[in-house]
């Protein structure tokens, strides 16, 4: 090879080098979007619902053609793992959507349960997460790239003690959770403090607790019984509702029962039928009565499957149009994992004012939401009945 050729085969090289770092690393096709939900185990309707929403809002996705990055669309597709309502699996699924599906954003899990740890782990690997539901303030505590579309424990338990004092009148209130379960735990403590702080030292005359799994509530709520509590407040999931409200009525309860946000489920009536009637919990969102945006999805959802959706599916629905709206806030994908999904972490850390139809959300500088509580009221025909809203 003669001089002047090695020195032209030496600057082709060097352009192609230029041109070649100049475009960087070429993008994705498709854009991966993971699914941490309890689709089997204790939940499982909190898992359906997941699934649902974030299913119908693929659809509305893929029927514009994919997600508007900057000037490119961008397909999407959604890896959706099971977390069988277990902490363990919970992890394990975040793990798997990471670093062998590479996913760029992870929606779920719901239960604190499972978000918390999970959380944990996605903070770890650098991967924006949003639960839905998980109220907890350790799901988000000191972790930048955690977020939350719901309002917290340290608000919803003063919700709840100050719409009681207001609307009865009581000073003496009983509580009865799962003392195995991060939801239930928390907020049972939560709500104690602002009950004490509203009418004192010793106005939790019962505060009993039970084990996951556990079906008998006859010791517990024997002891409620005999405390001379007005009210008891149990903050359960629906499949622990229907048991605990049943067992107190043959008992002898005749006096308000009230709940929380993990009410919230069709299956809180379907299990429970007329002992619910009448019963009034704190959640995110009232389906009877709804307007606008929020009809417009019940309806939708209703239609396709069959029920009128939970607040679960609803946070869901949610918490997908504000991932896609970081995505689309980033301005461009570059195929750089890490990088892409800095910049998602980084938008959504930066939304102010989404128009939800569980609420407008502003998030702060822990990845939670300034958002309303909503009262509702379980109705002689089964409906959950908007009855006041409390914000922050």
């Amino acid at each position: 090879m003669t001089r002047k050729v090695f020195i032209l085969a030496m600057v082709s090289i060097f352009a192609v080098g230029l041109v070649f770092f100049a475009c960087g690393p070429k993008g994705p096709e498709t854009i991966k979007i993971g699914i941490n939900a309890p689709l089997t185990g204790d939940i499982p309707k909190v898992g359906e619902g997941t699934k649902f929403a974030a299913q119908m809002w693929l659809a509305d996705v893929n029927a514009a053609g994919g997600i508007q990055v900057g000037d490119k669309k961008y397909k999407v597709e959604l890896v959706i793992e099971d977390n069988e309502s277990k902490a363990e699996s919970a992890v394990k699924a975040n793990t798997k959507l990471i670093t062998e599906d590479e996913v760029l954003a992870i929606v779920g899990p719901q239960s604190s349960k499972q978000a918390v740890p999970a959380g944990g782990k996605a903070n770890e690997l650098q991967t924006p997460m949003i639960s839905p539901w998980s109220t907890n303030p350790n799901t988000t505590k000191d972790r930048p790239y955690i977020f939350r579309g719901c309002f917290l424990d340290p608000f919803q338990g003063p919700v709840v003690a100050k719409f009681v004092k207001g609307e009865f009148g009581f000073t003496k209130a009983a509580v009865l959770y799962d003392v195995a379960s991060d939801y239930p735990k928390g907020l049972a403590e939560f709500f104690k403090a602002a009950w004490e702080d509203l009418n004192g030292p010793g106005s939790v005359v019962a505060f009993e607790s039970f084990t996951t799994k556990d079906t008998d509530f006859s010791s517990q709520l024997t002891k409620i019984n005999n405390s001379g509590a007005e009210f008891l407040f149990t903050p359960q999931y629906y499949n622990e509702v229907a048991l605990i409200v049943q067992q107190a009525h043959q008992l002898g309860w005749d006096k308000p029962i009230v709940g929380s946000d993990s009410w919230g489920s069709s299956e809180t009536v379907k299990l429970c039928g007329k002992d619910c009637y009448g019963l009034f919990f704190s959640t995110h969102y009232a389906a009877a009565g709804a307007k606008g945006a929020t009809k417009e999805f019940i309806d939708r959802y209703k239609k396709e499957h069959g029920y009128v959706p939970d607040d679960v599916a609803a946070l869901t629905w949610d918490s997908m149009r504000i991932v896609q709206t970081a995505i689309e806030n980033c301005g461009t994908i570059t195929g750089d994992i890490k990088k892409d999904r800095t910049c998602v972490k980084d938008a959504l850390a930066s939304i102010k004012d989404f128009d939800g139809i569980t609420g407008a959300m502003t998030f702060n500088a822990d990845g939670d939401p300034s958002k309303c509580a909503v009262i509702v009221r379980i109705s002689d025909q089964g409906e959950f009945e908007f009855y006041k809203s409390v914000c922050p």
